[in-house]
C-alpha cells in the first residue's frame, strides 16, 4: 500500500510525544495511557518511565491500557513516574541514555540500575521497544477517535535520535522499533534537525524573513537527560534558499535532571542544617519535587519561592511530611549561573577524572556549565552563530534563552532567537513533517554533507624489498562535501579480501584534499589522518584455505545519519562482508 502520511515519533530520555503529518497539516497527537488506578486518559506526552509494582500493591487489574486484555505487570508514563519517584528501586527510566552507554550490555536486564532487587528488572533496550509498542497502539487508539484507519500500512514511520548517537545506539534503536511491531523500514532523523522542521513548518513562507545566504543557525536542544548542540548553514542555490547542517556536538548526558538532582542536594543541606533529616527514600521523592518546584518558578517570575512537601514511608504520612520551600535566589544561583554561567569563549569543558576506579553508571558530564560546552562546540565548528533556535524542556523557561544569548553576545555572536516552535513538542512535529516531505518530494530539506574527506587503507601488491618497508595505500570511499543519504560503487575496481583470518581495517581522513571518489592515495600515512581501526573476523570461504585472498568490489552507503555503511562484495555471488564506520565521530 502507497504511503500517504507520516507519523514522527520523539522518543525521549524523559518524554515522548506523537505527530501525524498528511498532505494538508500536521499534528500533535493525544497519547492514551494510565493515569491511575482505573483511570485512562490521555496527554500530549508520554514520560520514558516503566514501574514494577510490588504484587497487590495495586488492585488486579487497575493498571491496564484499553489493548493489553490482561493483568498488567507495570506501568509506564506519567503515573509510572509519579509513583516511582517514591518508590525509586523499581523504577527504570533513562533508558536512551543506557542504549548508548558502552560500558555495559544494553540488552542485558540491568533496569532499575542499582536496585537491590532482581525481580522485575528490564533491558534498556527492552525498555525501549516498550515505550515504542505503547506508542504505537496509542496512535491507532487516536485513529479511532478520529475514524480513520488505525493500521501502520499507509504511514511511513519517522524516529528522532540525538545526532551524537553512535551508530551502535542507533541500531538498538531501530531494533526497538521493529520489535514494537513498527515495521523495519523506520528512518531515523536527528533531533535537532526535527526541531527546525518545525519551525519551518510553524513560520511559513516568513521563514526566509528571519534567515537569509551567509546566515549559521545553531540548534541548542537541552532536555531531561542530555544536551545535543548542531549547526545548519544558509547559503542560496538556483536562486532558492538552501540548508546545510555543517556541524554535530558530542554527545552530553547533561540536562535538566542534573538540574533536579543538583537542588535536591542544596535543598537536603539546608534541611539539614536546621536540624532535619531525611532519608535516601525521602532524597528521591525530593528530587521530583524540586523539578516541579523548578518548573513553577520558571513558568512564573514574580513567585519569590515555590513550596516543596517530603512525604515519609510509612502509616503517619502527614505527620511525617518535611515541609520546606526552593526561593528563587537558590534556583537563580544554582541553574543560571552554575549550568549557565557567564564563561568566556576560550573556557572549555573540564576533563574527565583520571581514577583508576569508580562507580559504574552513566558516563554523567564531569563539567556541568553548558556554557562551556557550547564554547567547545562552536571552537570545534569554528564558525559563530547568527541565529539561535532553542528546543527541549529545559528552554522553556525564557531566563536561560535569554543567558545563552548573553552568553554569545559576549563571545562576539550577535545572534537572534527563532520564535515560533513548541520546545516541547516540536522533535515529534518535526519528524513528521520531514517524513511527509519525502513522500511527495515537496518542501525544503537539510542536506548534510561529509565536513572530511574519507579514505580506507590499502596493503600494497609489490614484493618484499629487504630493509624497506612499501607505503600504506589509501582509496577515497567518501569525498569531502558528499551529501549523506547517498548510495555508491567505487567504479571500475577490484580489491583483495583476505579470509580466514581476522583483519584489520584502517580508515583515513582528510579536511583539505578535495579528491574524487576512488582517487588513491599513495601514502596514506604521510598525506592523511588515521582516523579509527576496525578488526573483524573473517571465515575461511567454503573451498577455499585459510587465510585467502577473495577478489571484491566496494559498495558504500553514507547515511542521513552520518554512518559510512561499508561492504565488501564477490563479483561472482552474493557473498558480502560489512563494516560500519561513523565519520561524525572523531
Amino acid at each position: 500500500m502507497a504511503k500517504n502520511r507520516c507519523l514522527g515519533i520523539d522518543l525521549g530520555t524523559s518524554n515522548c510525544a506523537l505527530a501525524l503529518s498528511t498532505a494538508e497539516q500536521a499534528d500533535i497527537l493525544d497519547i492514551t495511557q494510565v493515569l491511575g488506578p482505573n483511570r485512562i486518559g490521555e496527554k500530549r506526552t508520554f514520560a520514558s518511565a516503566v514501574f514494577f509494582p510490588a504484587p497487590g500493591r495495586f488492585p488486579a487489574g487497575s493498571l491496564a491500557t484499553p489493548w493489553s486484555g490482561r493483568e498488567a505487570t507495570f506501568v509506564a508514563g506519567g503515573f509510572a513516574r509519579e509513583i516511582g519517584a517514591l518508590e525509586p528501586d523499581r523504577l527504570a527510566a533513562s533508558a536512551k541514555s543506557w542504549l548508548s552507554h558502552r560500558s555495559i550490555d544494553p540488552t542485558r536486564p540491568v533496569l532499575p540500575w542499582g536496585a537491590s532487587s532482581a525481580e522485575s528488572k528490564i533491558s534498556p533496550l527492552e525498555a525501549s521497544r516498550l515505550f515504542l509498542e505503547h506508542l504505537r497502539y496509542a496512535f491507532a487508539e487516536d485513529c479511532r477517535r478520529r475514524g480513520g484507519e488505525p493500521g501502520l500500512d499507509a504511514t511511513q514511520i519517522v524516529l528522532t535520535v540525538p545526532a551524537s548517537f553512535d551508530e551502535a545506539a542507533r541500531k538498538l534503536t531501530a531494533r526497538a522499533a521493529a520489535e514494537a511491531g513498527l515495521g523495519e523500514d523506520v528512518i531515523l532523523l536527528e533531533e535537532p534537525q526535527a526541531a527546525f522542521y518545525a519551525w519551518l513548518e510553524a513560520m511559513g513562507p516568513a521563514w526566509r524573513n528571519q534567515i537569509g545566504p551567509g546566515d549559521a543557525v545553531a540548534v541548542c536542544d537541552a532536555a531531561g537527560g542530555t544536551t545535543d548542540f548542531s549547526l545548519i548553514a544558509v547559503s542560496e542555490r538556483d536562486g532558492n534558499l538552501d540548508l546545510e547542517r555543517v556541524s554535530v556536538g558530542r554527545h552530553i548526558l547533561l540536562g535538566g535532571d542534573n538540574m533536579d538532582l543538583a537542588l535536591a542536594h542544596l535543598v537536603r543541606g539546608r534541611l539539614e542544617e536546621q536540624g532535619k533529616s531525611i532519608d535516601e527514600w525521602q532524597f528521591q521523592a525530593l528530587i521530583h519535587a524540586a523539578r516541579r518546584a523548578k518548573e513553577d518558578l520558571f513558568e512564573s517570575p514574580a513567585m519569590p519561592e515555590a513550596p516543596l512537601a517530603i512525604p515519609s514511608r510509612g502509616s503517619s504520612l502527614i505527620a511525617g511530611t518535611v515541609s520546606t520551600v526552593l526561593p528563587r535566589d537558590l534556583l537563580h544561583a544554582v541553574i543560571v549561573d552554575g549550568f549557565f554561567a557567564l564563561t568566556r569563549a576560550t573556557d572549555m569543558p573540564a576533563e574527565p577524572s583520571a581514577a583508576g576506579l569508580r562507580e559504574l553508571g552513566l558516563p554523567y558530564e564531569p563539567e556541568a556549565a553548558i556554557s562551556k560546552h557550547l564554547a567547545a562546540f562552536l571552537a570545534k565548528a569554528k564558525r559563530k552563530p547568527d541565529a539561535v533556535l532553542f528546543n527541549g524542556g529545559v528552554f522553556r523557561a525564557r531566563v536561560l534563552r535569554e543567558r545563552i544569548l548573553e552568553l554569545l553576545k559576549t563571545w562576539g555572536s550577535g545572534a537572534r532567537e527563532l520564535t515560533g516552535a513548541d520546545p516541547d513538542l516540536a522533535v515529534a512535529r518535526g519528524a513528521s513533517i520531514y517524513g511527509q516531505t519525502r513522500l511527495s518530494g515537496k518542501g525544503p530539506r537539510i542536506r548534510a554533507g561529509a565536513s572530511r574527506g574519507y579514505y580506507i587503507g590499502l596493503e600494497s601488491s609489490m614484493p618484499a624489498i629487504p630493509g624497506y618497508t612499501p607505503p600504506v595505500k589509501a582509496i577515497c570511499v567518501v569525498p569531502m562535501g558528499m551529501e549523506e543519504g547517498t548510495d555508491y560503487e567505487l567504479p571500475g575496481k577490484e580489491f583483495g579480501l583476505m579470509t580466514g583470518t581476522t583483519a584489520a581495517f584502517r580508515f583515513f581522513s582528510s579536511t583539505t584534499r578535495a579528491d574524487s571518489l576512488g582517487a588513491l592515495v599513495a601514502n596514506a600515512e604521510k598525506e592523511l589522518e588515521e582516523t579509527a581501526r576496525l578488526e573483524m573476523e573473517l571465515p575461511r570461504e567454503d573451498g577455499m584455505g585459510e587465510s585467502s585472498l577473495v577478489p571484491v568490489r566496494l559498495h558504500a552507503r553514507l547515511s542521513e545519519l552520518g554512518t559510512l555503511d561499508l561492504w565488501m562484495q564477490r563479483p561472482d555471488s552474493d557473498r558480502r562482508w560489512e563494516l560500519n564506520f561513523n565519520v561524525r565521530t572523531e
